[in-house]
């Protein structure tokens, strides 16, 4: 049921706006997402909706910044409390895949949002949340080598890439077919290829 959006404080109004553009992108072509639908599935006026934002690339931009916060707060927390480096790769992986089964919307409103021409703030967003990501992998593969838990010839930021574009494909395949559930489940047998790659062989 989609909560009541009337007389919400502004901070409260702007999150339901940004789960109410999620959800909407989880069912059609983010590109096809109007301000007028947004309102009308929130039970708005667009005026009321517009109070709390400027444009359209506004709520796009506040979307993304919530994607970003919030995907790298679960991927420290799950670094952060992993024994060890190469199971915070694993915890990172697990924790990754069940943030977008959680929210289909969003790699659909992230793969939409990088084939945009020109630079957006929105897009900028993406390509910084990327960078972050990318170093806090190459951080933890660097670790993991210096502990020899990971193989020293590995090329980290290769390693990075290759951590990032394995879990874009299962995204990617999910949303062809329709089934998350199933990227969930073959989560952790596609981590394990990617783990005997990595790991060290003494």
């Amino acid at each position: 049921m989609r909560p009541s959006t009337k007389n919400l404080p502004a901070d409260e109004r702007k999150a339901v706006t940004v789960q109410a553009v999620i959800d909407l992108a989880a069912e059609q072509n983010p590109n096809d997402i109007t301000t007028s639908a947004i309102a009308k599935y929130m039970g708005l006026t667009q005026g009321a909706l517009f109070r709390h934002f400027i444009s359209k690339e506004a709520i796009w931009q506040t979307v993304m910044e919530w994607v970003a916060d919030c995907l790298m707060t679960r991927v420290d927390h799950a670094a952060e409390t992993a024994p060890s480096p190469l199971a915070a790769l694993e915890a990172i992986f697990m924790t990754h895949i069940d943030f977008v089964s959680r929210h289909p919307g969003v790699p659909r409103m992230l793969l939409a949002e990088l084939q945009r021409a020109g630079m957006t703030p929105a897009k900028k967003m993406v390509q910084t949340l990327l960078k972050s990501y990318e170093e806090r992998l190459c951080s933890i593969i660097e670790q993991g080598k210096l502990c020899g838990e990971l193989e020293p010839a590995v090329a980290t930021a290769s390693a990075a890439t290759l951590f990032i574009g394995t879990i874009q494909g299962l995204v990617i395949r999910s949303l062809l077919t329709e089934n998350p559930k199933k990227t969930q489940s073959d989560a952790a047998g596609v981590f394990a290829v990617y783990q005997r790659g990595v790991r060290s062989k003494q």
